[in-house]
Parts: C-alpha cells; structure tokens; sequence
C-alpha cells in the first residue's frame, strides 16, 4: 500500500494499491507501443498538447498546491509558486523545443552534412517528494516535447500529486501512453531499468539512490540523467549590499522548509563583515513563521517525514557535540506534526556532519573566512558541487567566483534557483547531466550524424 500522510498532523489521509505485476506489465507495454505513434506526430502537435497543459496547471492552481501541501507539507503559497513555474516550463518548451533540435547543418567535405535530433523511446523518470509538480514537469516538458514517452515512478509519500501530473497530461491531449505515472514502490525500479523497452531513465535523490540507477543503467548500457544532493555554499564578501544578502540567505535556507537540493546550506562569510551578517542572519532566522503549511503567513512548514526529522536532529547534536555553537533553534517543536526549529549553527568543527553532509531542513552552517582565497576553498570543499551563490560588487572576486566555484550553477548577488532558460545540474557527487535549457531536451535524443554523398 501506498500512503499520503499529512506532515503537519503526522495523520493518515489516504492509502493507494501498489500496482500488480500484471497491471505494471500493461503499462511497460502500452508505452513502447505509444512510443511507435507518438515519435512521429509533428511539434505543433506536441506544442498544441504542452502548451495547454500549462493553461490546466494554471487553471488548477488552487486545488494542485493544496494538494502537495496536504501530502509534502509545503507553505501554501510556495506550492501555488511551484505550479505556475509548471506551467511556465511548459510554455517555453512548446516554443522553442522545435528550434532545439532542428537539424544542424555542419560543413564537411560531404555534398551535405548535419546533425539530426531523434527521440530514444520510453523514459523512466524517478523523482522526488520535495518539488513533486516542478521535479516532474522539467523532465516532461523538454523529453515529451522531443519525441519521448514518459513513465513516472514518484516518491511514495505523494501518490496524489503523481496522479494528478498524469492527469493534466491526459486532459491537455496527450494519448494515455505518453505519460503514466506507476504507483510502485522503490524495490521494482531496477527490474524496469532493466527491461529492454526502457530506453533511458532519469533521477532526482539522493546520492545512495544515484548510485543505484546508475548502476543498473551502465549494466545494460542506458543513458542517465541525475541530480542528487547538495551542500551549496553562500559566500557573502565585503563589498556586498549586506541586508539583501542576509534577506535572501534566510530565503535561500528555509525555502521549501529548508528541503531543497539547491538551497544555501553554508554561509561562508569574510570576517570583517561576519559579526554583523552573522546577527542581523539570526534576528532573521528567529523572527520565522512556523506552523501549518495552509495559513498564508507561514514561513516555514513541517519537514516531509519522522525519519526526517530526526535524521536532520541527529546531525544538529553531532555538530554540537563535536563542539559547534547553536546560536538559535536547535531542537524539534512540541506539537503535532514533524516540525523543527529554524537553526543558526557556527564553530562548525572539521569533519562535523553540518560541515561535510547535506543538512536537509531549515539548519544553516555559519563559517568565518579572512580572504577571498579562504572562501573559494571552503566553498569547493565538500563532495557536492550543484549550485553556489556569491556575495560581492568586486569585479574581480566576481571574475574568481564565476570562475573557481566548482559547482554546475553560479549565481552572483542572486540565489541559486533553476531555470528553464539555462541548465540545470551538477559535479562530483551532485550529479552528472543536464536538465532544463536547450542542454536539457538534448539528454534523451539520438544526436545523429548524417553525411550525403
């Protein structure tokens, strides 16, 4: 069985049948053979169909950002944020997909040479509770948009949201095959990996789960597409406008209740401004709205789970009992629900799990540096490399940052936040391969070379 269980009450709303073998069996095979239809329709079509998903993601706002609230316990108007950047991502595929794999004409000693863009088949797309619209629509709008048909196996903890995407799909246009969502659970995934009408699959979790798909996929030669973890630093430099700085720290650390691959999870602050940026950061961190994710005026919600929550207190005590300071919060709210405290961490010991692991909650990890050279080594050392963001009006350090950051993202006085515009993924241990961006609609297509004689 497969259930949705409120985080803000830690009660059982809902349960779902996992699907059979037999009924899963259905679904592998409907979408191979919707695969054979669906590469051959024409992108106005396919533009037709992603386009007016975007205007039903619109036109039910209200009732799909209840919805993830319910089961994920997002704030109200983040989640309702989160399906308007559906429909967004929609939109700009349905535009520009077209011109993304037009054929390439590239000059060669051949009468006519070029590069043509063709899909691969059927895409298993395993995703995650914390963005469970947005996670989802940026692999299906670039992939559908190509030619691909799409199979979901969603987080367990949000089958509503998962049946809701398959949905929209359906209403916008899209035969049933195109898109499915299969509520299974983690155990079947490799054996789908593995079946020969999978083409190619793609996630976003955690490292351990990366490891697994990857492996699974090498061992039969399947193109993938991860994005993991992340422990992205926030680098804040003299010369910065320091009270936006600190605005958007505390934005940039709670946003989602803290449950974000991209978030900032390392203040890195150069000591002449670090007393100051450290207790206006505090007074900020303090002043936050905690409570049920459905009141308007709250900042942050309850974490997705139990085991989350206690997991992310296990590292706070850790870090503490390795000797870090807790300059505010620290501890797990006595109330209904999986809620924690937003948390100011500094002294951050060497080796300490708020210096070396993903801290997945409203925590943040203050280090202190002397330089421009000290912060761009903090920042890279860590196992992580998705995004960073950097604080300074110094042209040069800008030129460092953009340069030296090893991260897939860097963003300079803004927060780190994706884009259907640009890629989107990481380095070392955050991932490998692109998402979003005309980058991202080439991961899933044959980039086929043609020479005519």
């Amino acid at each position: 069985m497969i259930a949705t269980v409120n985080p803000a009450t830690g009660k059982q709303e809902k349960m779902f049948d996992e699907l059979t073998d037999q009924e899963l069996e259905a679904r592998l095979d409907l979408a191979a053979r919707t695969f054979e239809r669906y590469r051959r329709t024409s992108f106005a079509e396919r533009s037709g169909w992603m386009a007016r998903a975007g205007d039903i993601l619109e036109e039910r706002t209200d009732e799909l950002a209840r919805m993830m609230t319910l089961e994920m316990g997002k704030p109200i108007g983040q989640a309702r944020s989160e399906i308007e950047k559906c429909a967004w991502v929609c939109r700009h595929y349905a535009e520009h997909a077209e011109d993304f794999l037009a054929d390439k004409v590239v000059k060669t000693d051949a009468k006519k040479s070029f590069v043509a863009y063709q899909p691969l088949g059927v895409v298993l797309a395993i995703m995650p509770w914390n963005f469970p619209f947005w996670q989802v629509f940026r692999f299906i709008a670039p992939s559908i948009m190509a030619g691909n048909v799409g199979l979901l196996k969603h987080a367990s903890n949000v089958p509503q949201c998962a049946l809701a995407i398959e949905k929209v799909m359906h209403d916008a246009g899209f035969e049933k095959g195109v898109f499915q969502t299969l509520l299974i659970g983690s155990k079947k995934v490799k054996k789908i990996i593995e079946d020969d009408r999978i083409a190619a699959a793609t996630l976003t979790g955690s490292e351990p789960a990366g490891r697994d798909v990857a492996a699974t996929a090498g061992s039969k030669i399947k193109p993938v597409v991860l994005e993991l973890g992340g422990s992205d630093p926030f680098v804040v430099m003299p010369s910065a406008d320091l009270d936006e700085a600190v605005k958007t720290a505390v934005k940039a650390r709670t946003i989602n209740s803290g449950q974000s691959c991209i978030a900032a999870k390392r203040f890195i602050v150069h000591e002449a401004i670090a007393d100051e940026f450290t207790k206006k950061f505090v007074e900020r961190m303090k002043g936050l709205k905690v409570g049920d994710p459905a009141d308007e005026s709250v900042d942050v919600g309850p974490l997705a789970g139990e085991d989350l929550m206690d997991d992310l207190h296990e590292q706070v005590q850790k870090t503490v009992d390795a000797g870090a300071k807790i300059l505010t919060g620290g501890k797990k709210l006595d109330r209904d629900g999986w809620f924690y405290e937003p948390t100011v961490l500094s002294e951050i010991p060497d080796g300490s799990p708020a210096d070396e692991e993903e801290l997945f909650g409203p925590v943040a990890s203050v280090f202190v540096v002397k330089d421009l050279e000290e912060a761009i080594a903090k920042a890279n050392d860590t196992t992580f490399g998705l995004g960073a963001s950097a604080w300074t009006t110094d042209e040069s350090e800008t030129e460092r940052f953009v340069r030296e950051l090893a991260a897939g993202l860097v963003f300079i006085n803004s927060m780190v936040a994706s884009n259907p515009n640009l890629p989107f993924g990481g380095v070392k241990r955050s991932g490998l391969g692109r998402e979003l961006g005309e980058h991202g609609i080439h991961e899933f297509v044959n980039i086929k070379a043609v020479w005519q004689d």
